[in-house]
């Protein structure tokens, strides 16, 4: 049992941690790959929060309150080829956050965030039939250990908002649901990555994507596959 706490930094909503942050921060307590976790509650930022682990499984408490699930068990993603460095990099000036953005301030993908601060993620679509979206992302020593890897709840991170931009369109305002990832390599600082996100299938309120991160070779280094739940109010986020 261990108690831990968001930092503010790390939101999504403002109020509430990224999905991807804290499913990876959970998901970390059991190897960080391989691990399913579902988001019962939006996890909220600055509070006391309680991690346990047993066997395979994880929780993370609000008090009496279960907020995030994890289990540890084989994940399988089928992984389309990554565009290059420089096609997703062409890809972010059409990310839609730049122009409207529900959630400005997001660690992972908020326009507003400097760098050094936030991830600055902007997928925007790329030219291609799957309706991918692609950006690219290279992590700094914020983001990493003693050592100058690339913690895992910030991989978990940068596969998060991907996907949900992918599904955008059918989705409006939604929140992330469950999410599945595997880890194949570790990732050092300063190292440029390709981020990719595709839609998988809807089903009224719920939008199944995908998402994937990339060595400049093409080399798979983490992917995972996600549910987004569409919330009541109409609008993107």
């Amino acid at each position: 049992m261990a108690t831990i706490r968001i930092e503010r930094r790390f939101r999504g909503p403002p109020e509430t941690g990224n999905g991807g942050y804290v499913a990876g921060l959970v998901a970390a307590a059991l190897g960080g790959s391989n691990c399913t976790v579902t988001v019962k509650s939006p996890p909220p930022i600055d509070e006391d929060l309680t991690l346990t682990t047993e066997d395979a499984s994880a929780s993370l408490m609000w008090d009496d309150a279960v907020v995030v699930t994890a289990t540890s068990e084989p994940v399988e993603i089928d992984v389309p080829p990554p565009p290059s460095l420089a096609d997703a990099r062409d890809a972010e000036p059409r990310f839609a956050g730049h122009s409207h953005h529900i959630f400005p301030g997001c660690f992972v993908c908020g326009p507003e965030r400097g760098v050094g601060d936030g991830m600055r993620i902007f997928p925007g679509p790329m030219h291609d039939k799957a309706h991918r979206v692609a950006a690219t992302w290279t992590p700094d020593e914020t983001v990493t250990d003693d050592e100058g890897i690339v913690r895992p709840e910030f991989l978990w991170a940068a596969l998060d908002c991907p996907g949900y931009f992918a599904a955008e369109d059918r989705a409006g305002l939604a929140l992330l649901g469950r999410m599945s990832a595997v880890l194949h390599r570790r990732v050092h600082a300063g190292e440029p990555l390709v981020v990719t996100g595709w839609p998988i299938d809807s089903e009224g309120r719920k939008h199944f994507v995908g998402s994937a991160l990339h060595d400049a070779d093409g080399v798979l280094v983490a992917a995972a596959k996600a549910t987004w739940i569409t919330l009541n109010e109409v609008g993107p986020a």
